[in-house]
């Protein structure tokens, strides 16, 4: 396709997108209950050879031509991080130092038992044959299903945890810090997998102490380098200027934790959470928050769901795999978080809470296989099973809550 041609099919793919992500969004919304942004993930699965491919293959064809795959993969990438850079700035840091020991048992724990899971699963995985590519060892297969299994939707906790009103409470940090550190922790082992790959153990070398130090600095000095800014917005006001400093620290961290192999997305979140609270933070939001939520992240969902075929599980053996792998991500996940929570001193309600949120994948399950699937690590069967697994436990994590914490606190006068 020539330039001109690609813009014309860009225009038109905008459009597309967003009055489906919109129109399905707010259905899950108003119907079902769920966060918006679960209708967007779903949305992004219909725009694909799921269900519009298989209805409409030349005109699917025709909207979504390979040769726009990429500039769809770089908006998305710059929308997914923008939007963890947003949730970031709502992270309470006070709170987190406080809670930060049931947060790491939490995660812990959230992370160990998936791992016994995929210690016991990924050598029957590789004798399918058609799961992973064949050049992946059993080493590799076992961590990346381990990280895959593990990872938590941290955008979407920081969502519900938003729309459910439970901002700064011990339920709300705990659960955003264990997500944090879960989803981080996941993040090396990705590298390593990654590393052992074929990109030799500097990249792990590189992701594991490249990210430890960005985090630190980010964690220690940032805070009060960026005082500046808060300094800034008293004198004048949100204006262009500022906002175009904003976005340029943005995209010097997305780039920092890319380059040395984590994901744009910790770039992002690190940054917002070592911004300024009070008016810079306010403003921040205002400006950018509606374009990034309502233009950028569907672009995500959509490339996504252009990856993901579900139509290869119409074989019942492949079929009862993708059970297995959901209900052993399930228990491990969920019942993992919970027990930790308990341990930590978490009454039952509150522990029930965590694991039904910690337990949700969504869009970082969504960012892990899609790096799986890009670098030759698992086959486009493996992947429709992981997005089903996505999108099944996050469908899950809203009324799961609701029934386990919400109606409880609410009548408890916690909520």
């Amino acid at each position: 396709m020539t330039p001109t041609q690609l813009s014309i099919a860009f225009f038109l793919q905008v459009a597309v997108i967003l009055v489906t992500c919109r129109l399905v969004g707010t259905a899950a919304q108003r119907w079902f209950g769920q966060p918006r942004v679960v209708g967007e993930m779903i949305a992004g699965v219909l725009l694909g050879p799921s269900l519009f491919g298989a209805l409409a293959p030349e005109v699917q064809g025709f909207l979504f031509p390979k040769e726009s795959k990429p500039i769809l993969f770089v908006i998305a990438q710059f929308g997914v991080g923008l939007y963890m850079f947003l949730v970031g700035l709502g992270f309470d840091r006070e709170e987190f130092f406080k809670g930060a020991k049931g947060a790491a048992a939490v995660s812990l724990a959230g992370m160990a038992a998936p791992f016994a899971v995929a210690v016991a699963i990924a050598p029957w995985l590789l004798n399918h044959g058609d799961l992973f590519t064949p050049e992946v060892s059993q080493f590799e297969a076992t961590l990346f299903m381990g990280a895959a299994i593990a990872i938590t939707a941290f955008p979407m906790l920081a969502r519900i945890i938003h729309e459910r009103g439970l901002s700064g409470t011990a339920l709300g940090t705990l659960s955003l810090s264990a997500g944090a550190i879960d989803d981080a922790g996941a993040w090396v082992l990705i590298a390593l997998v990654l590393a052992s790959f074929g990109d030799g153990p500097q990249v792990a070398v590189l992701a594991i102490g490249g990210g430890f130090t960005f985090a630190l600095f980010m964690i220690l000095f940032a805070p009060r380098l960026l005082m500046v800014l808060n300094r800034r917005i008293e004198v004048t006001g949100m204006d262009e200027t500022l906002l175009a400093i904003v976005l340029i620290l943005y995209l010097l961290c997305a780039w920092a934790m890319d380059a040395v192999g984590i994901h744009a997305v910790f770039g992002g979140f690190l940054l917002g959470t070592a911004m300024p609270r009070g008016r810079l933070t306010a403003a921040i939001r205002e400006k950018l928050e509606p374009v990034t939520v309502v233009l950028l992240l569907p672009f995500f969902f959509t490339y996504s769901g252009l990856h993901t075929e579900l139509t290869l599980l119409g074989d019942p053996a492949l079929l009862a795999v993708a059970a297995l792998i959901l209900v052993l991500s399930i228990a491990a996940k969920g019942g993992a978080c919970y027990l930790a929570a308990r341990l930590s001193g978490q009454d039952h309600a509150t522990a029930s809470g965590i694991g039904a949120l910690m337990n949700a994948r969504g869009l970082m399950e969504l960012i892990v296989i899609n790096i799986g699937l890009q670098r030759g690590i698992i086959t486009p069967a493996l992947f429709a099973m992981m997005v089903v697994m996505a999108i099944v436990t996050t469908l899950m994590a809203s009324p799961l809550f609701e029934a386990l914490y919400g109606r409880r606190a609410r009548a408890e006068g916690r909520l």
